[in-house]
């Protein structure tokens, strides 16, 4: 395997035989699967429990507490030993122990040893959890993490809906030591299946492990923060040890942020790419999804109940917080979502499904049905908003660290749910008619959405949830209901058509704009033909700026009196000055590539282009490197000069080899006298080898653990393909390679033509993929 989510070179299992990725996929699926059934298993079973073995509220209370405290600290040191010693084993290791578990949940025979017992299956899953969090990374490439983590994100979205719903019918009909004897079986199943298909690899990746100081720091502050959060209630806010727990916490938060503002950079350490920003994102969404989950939990069934439908009404009302979110991480699947966007869009929706949820289902004919459709909406929202902060901290995790980072977002969701269960409301009975307790803790869960918005989307979200909070709440508790509510809901309604107006009219003066800019843009980079001359070609042009079609890159093609053309280069910068200078040089290339017989006098014209350029704009340091490509009919060969730019490559049927060609000075140092042009080189043409050039944004591609991009091996699953394929396949597998583009991009591949076309006035380049 390569990278952080590299992919795949070679696969074995434990059988020493390739594994198709999909039956990977569904493995790690139903294993995670277990984290997310497991509590609504036990949460069936306490009822029962409480009956047969006499477990109190407070042996209940322990085992929360205790088991979502040491849950943070088993997260950690499963990611770190997932790190160290590979993930199979350890996973594998965590497998045991859960069977143990359920095992010893199956035969408990006393409160305490069931409470024990439910503190080791809690740790257990911890490690579980993680460890296949870590193998969805390692088991998608990084350009493909975004699909990769929906589709699994929503799998366990429909284990939660399936979960909620069956575990309490199963464990009233079976017994909860029959569901239990049945997950100890489904764990060994599980733990079989481990060794035998998940892949293991030949060797440690290269990189430096995180930095155990920051490390042990950070999970001081989820241990102590979880463990105050939820002793509050139990030993009331003003107990001394609560508020030495608070304390430390708050401690630990200000030494962290002065040890984060000592470093140069906001890297973790040297070699790390995840920033402090991409930590604070995955902790927020994180954060959000556990206090909401709780708080619906907790609220719901009392809504749904209070409304006039039954407990199990409550329940199915509950399951659409899945469904809603199994929607969202498919349309994030399908659309591919990005994290400013998908936190601009879901945070708002979650917050009106919350405020919503006051009064929609207790006023409307058909309680359960609404209240699915409130609670789908902010599931859907949630969700939205979480899945592609995961994808995008997942992509930044170098291979060797993953691990250890991607315990974060379990310890996040932990954190959450701590901070929900914080409230006495999660941890009493449903009160009906509901209580004070119950609408205080939608209104804590609004405020928990509002503050991740400025997290996880833009300032404008934060007040707009806001701004639908404080509608929500003057409709529904400081206004009776008459003509003042009518007022102030067809006064926002009104407010909301204004603001849909005025969005259709910036998104027609946006369209208008776009069209114009692309229209000059392909008038710099214009599309290479299929076939210029007896040559045969395609070509690829990305930019790394999103939004735009011009780089600082440059591609041309042009069929000339001297034969056949090729430009290919890159300006030093980015930005508008590199697009300017772009269109500077290709400007010139057009017009003395067709009036210049020698190609060397045509490097020394657009050397004296680049200077002039580099006057008029003042950069001193202004320069382009480039390779001049000259088809040669006469002599069957291609005639090359080379100014600081990568040498061409040959690919053949049984060959990659990259040619030979002398390397200048890149253009704009005025180094070509006028008397004495360049000497151009010659490299062979053969019939069904493909010439490849490139410019360094695709050989220098990196994936989240620094790798480049292996161009070389890549071209050799290329050998006898045509230039078109050859392009495709390049195209596809750098955007698997990386996340992220950082560099602009531009390809041309070339091939002797069979049938070579008429010749005719060629066109610019650019093709855009």
């Amino acid at each position: 395997m390569q990278g952080a989510g590299a992919g795949t070179i070679a696969i074995h299992a434990a059988a020493a035989r390739p594994v198709r990725p999909r039956v990977i996929r569904w493995l790690l699926v139903a294993v995670a699967g277990m984290y997310v059934a497991t509590p609504a298993i036990h949460g069936a079973s306490v009822p029962l429990v409480q009956v047969e073995l006499g477990l109190t509220d407070g042996g209940e209370t322990v085992a929360r507490i205790v088991g979502t405290t040491l849950a943070m600290v088993t997260l950690a040191v499963a990611g770190r030993a997932a790190d160290v010693r590979g993930r199979r084993s350890t996973l594998t290791v965590f497998l045991v122990l859960l069977a143990v578990g359920c095992l010893m949940l199956t035969v408990a025979f006393s409160a305490w040893f069931y409470v024990l017992s439910r503190v080791l299956v809690t740790l257990a899953l911890a490690g579980v959890f993680v460890n296949c969090l870590s193998y969805v990374a390692t088991a998608s490439m990084p350009g493909r993490i975004d699909r990769a983590t929906s589709a699994w994100l929503a799998a366990m979205s429909l284990v939660f809906v399936a979960a909620v719903n069956i575990a309490p019918r199963v464990s009233s009909i079976a017994g909860w030591r029959a569901v239990m004897a049945a997950t100890t079986v489904v764990v060994v199943v599980a733990l079989l299946l481990v060794r035998r298909y998940l892949p293991v690899t030949r060797a440690k990746p290269a990189g430096p492990l995180p930095d155990r100081a920051r490390s042990a720091r950070r999970l001081l502050i989820g241990v102590l923060a979880a463990a105050g959060l939820q002793l509050g209630p139990v030993l009331g806010w003003a107990d001394a040890r609560v508020g030495a727990l608070l304390l430390a916490t708050g401690a630990l938060l200000m030494c962290e942020r002065l040890c984060a503002k000592r470093r140069a950079t906001h890297l973790e350490h040297a070699g790390s790419q995840v920033s402090n920003a991409a930590y604070m994102t995955a902790l927020a969404a994180g954060i959000v999804l556990g206090f909401t989950h709780v708080a619906l939990s907790a609220v719901v069934p009392a809504l749904t109940v209070a409304a006039g439908a039954t407990a199990q009404d409550g329940t199915l009302v509950v399951s659409s917080f899945g469904i809603g979110g199994a929607v969202g991480c498919l349309l994030i699947w399908r659309c591919g979502v990005r994290p400013l966007t998908g936190g601009s869009l879901g945070l708002p929706l979650a917050a009106l499904g919350l405020v919503l949820l006051h009064s929609v289902p207790a006023r409307s004919a058909y309680p359960v049905a609404s209240g699915c459709v409130v609670v789908f909406l902010i599931g859907l929202g949630i969700m939205l908003a979480l899945t592609p902060q995961l994808s995008w901290f997942l992509s930044l995790i170098p291979r060797r660290q993953l691990g250890t980072h991607m315990a974060l977002v379990p310890g996040a969701i932990l954190l959450g749910t701590a901070a929900a269960n914080a409230f006495p409301y999660t941890t009493s009975a449903p009160e009906v008619p509901l209580s004070d307790g119950a609408r205080d803790l939608l209104w804590a869960t609004t405020a928990v959405v509002a503050a991740a918005a400025m997290f996880l989307g833009r300032a404008v979200v934060a007040v707009a949830v806001i701004a639908a909070a404080a509608v929500q709440y003057a409709l529904t508790d400081t206004l009776p209901t008459g003509r003042a509510t009518v007022f102030i809901a067809l006064g926002t309604g009104a407010a909301a058509g204004a603001v849909a107006w005025a969005r259709r009219e910036q998104s027609d003066r946006l369209a208008h704009t776009r069209e114009v800019a692309d229209a000059m843009q392909h008038a710099v980079l214009r599309p290479i033909p299929d076939r210029l001359g007896r040559l045969r070609m395609a070509s690829l042009y990305r930019p790394s700026t999103g939004g735009t079609d011009v780089g600082g890159d440059f591609l041309e093609a042009l069929h000339t009196p001297y034969g056949t053309r090729i430009l290919i280069g890159d300006v030093r910068g980015k930005g508008l000055r590199a697009v300017q200078t772009v269109t500077d040089l290709l400007g010139c290339f057009r017009t003395q590539a067709y009036e210049t017989p020698e190609l060397g006098e045509l490097v020394a014209r657009l050397d004296r282009q680049v200077m002039r350029a580099a006057e008029a704009c003042g950069d001193t340091e202004l320069f382009a490197t480039a390779l001049v490509l000259q088809d040669d009919e006469s002599s069957g060969e291609l005639r090359v000069v080379n100014c600081g730019h990568l040498a061409p490559v040959s690919v053949g049927r049984r060959h990659v080899r990259p040619f030979d060609v002398p390397v200048r000075l890149p253009l704009g140092f005025g180094h070509i006298e006028p008397a004495a042009p360049l000497p151009a080189h010659t490299i062979p043409l053969e019939q069904g080898a493909t010439i490849v050039v490139h410019t360094d944004g695709l050989s220098e591609a990196r994936n989240s653990s620094g790798e480049f991009y292996p161009l070389t091996r890549e071209l050799t699953r290329t050998m006898g393909k045509s230039p078109e394929d050859t392009v495709l396949h390049l195209d596809a597998g750098v955007r698997d390679w990386t996340h992220h583009v950082a560099d602009d991009i531009a390809v041309v591949c070339l091939t002797l033509d069979p049938v070579p076309a008429a010749a005719a006035s060629g066109t610019g380049a650019g093709c855009t993929a």
